[in-house]
C-alpha cells in the first residue's frame, strides 16, 4: 500500500481507522477510535466542543504527526481539505488561488472549469476582496475539487456564512459531490446541516464514537416530517442538548 505524507497507507475503503489514539500529555483526545468512510460516502462528524472532531480531521490531512498509536490508519494520498475561512491569498486572482499549487498542461482549464461549476464562470480574474464570503467560499470548494481528490474534510465550511446561503452551499456541496464522488467527512456544529447533507452521521465523544447513524430519508430532507424530527432529537439528546426545551429552529450546538 501506497504511504501518506502523513504516514498514512491506502486501502480499499476512502478511510479505515481502528485503534486510534492522539494524546496531548496525559489526556486522550482521540481515544482508541475505530471509523470506516467507503468511497463516495459523505460522513457528517458532530460532537460537542473539544471532543476531538478537528484533531481527527488534522490527522487524517497528514498535517498532525503526534499520533500516539493506532492498529490501523488507511487514507487516501489525494486529499483535499475546506476550512471555516476559504483562505484565498489576497494578492491571487481567483484563477490562481483556485490553481495553486496546481501543475501539468491544462490547469488553467480545469480551474476555469472549476470555477464555473460553482457559478463563478466569468470571473477568473476578479480579487478575492471583490467577492462575498458565500462567493470566497465556493471558490475554496473549487480549489479542493480541482484536484479530484479522494478525500474532502470539510472543517465547519459554513459555519460564518448567514442563514440563506449556508442552504444555497448546502445544495452546491451535495451536486459537487456527486459530480466528482470523492468521500467526504464533514464536521460541523449545526445538527440540520449533518441531516440535510450526509448519508451518516457520526456523533464524537470523548475521542470516540458514540453513534453511527445512516441516514435513509429522502432528498430533500426538509425539516417537518415525523422521521426527520425524531432523528434530530435523537441527535441533539446525544450531544447533550434538552430536547423537551430546546425550540425547533435552534440548529447551532454550542458547547462551553
Amino acid at each position: 500500500m501506497a504511504t501518506h505524507a502523513g504516514g498514512l497507507s491506502t486501502g480499499t475503503a476512502a478511510v479505515h481507522i481502528t485503534g486510534l489514539v492522539r494524546a496531548f500529555g496525559e489526556r486522550r483526545v482521540l481515544d482508541s477510535l475505530d471509523l470506516t468512510i467507503g468511497p463516495g460516502e459523505f460522513v457528517a462528524l458532530i460532537g460537542r466542543s473539544g471532543s476531538g472532531k478537528s484533531t481527527l480531521l488534522r490527522v487524517l490531512a497528514g498535517i498532525d504527526h503526534g499520533v500516539t498509536g493506532f492498529e490501523r490508519l488507511d487514507a487516501p494520498e489525494n486529499v483535499s481539505v475546506v476550512f471555516q475561512d476559504a483562505r484565498l491569498l489576497p494578492w491571487k486572482r481567483l484563477l490562481e488561488n483556485v490553481t495553486l499549487g496546481l501543475t501539468g498542461p491544462g490547469a488553467h482549464e480545469r480551474g476555469a472549469t472549476a470555477l464555473a461549476e460553482v457559478g463563478l464562470a466569468g470571473r477568473e480574474r476578479a480579487w478575492p476582496v471583490e467577492l462575498s464570503g458565500g462567493e470566497q467560499q465556493r471558490v475554496a470548494l473549487a480549489r479542493s475539487l480541482v484536484r479530484e481528490p479522494e478525500l474532502l474534510l470539510a472543517d465547519e465550511p459554513f459555519g460564518a456564512l448567514d442563514a440563506l446561503t449556508r442552504i444555497r452551499m448546502h445544495a452546491l456541496l451535495r451536486q459537487l459531490c456527486e459530480r466528482h464522488r470523492p468521500a467526504v467527512l464533514l464536521v460541523t456544529h449545526d445538527v440540520d446541516e449533518a441531516i440535510a447533507l450526509a448519508d451518516r452521521v457520526v456523533v464524537l465523544d470523548a475521542g470516540r464514537i458514540a453513534a453511527d447513524q445512516t441516514i435513509s430519508l429522502p432528498a430533500p430532507r426538509a425539516p417537518g416530517s415525523p422521521e426527520y424530527a425524531a432523528l434530530r432529537a435523537d441527535l441533539l439528546t446525544r450531544l447533550g442538548v434538552d430536547t423537551d426545551v430546546a425550540a425547533p429552529e435552534v440548529k447551532e450546538v454550542e458547547e462551553a
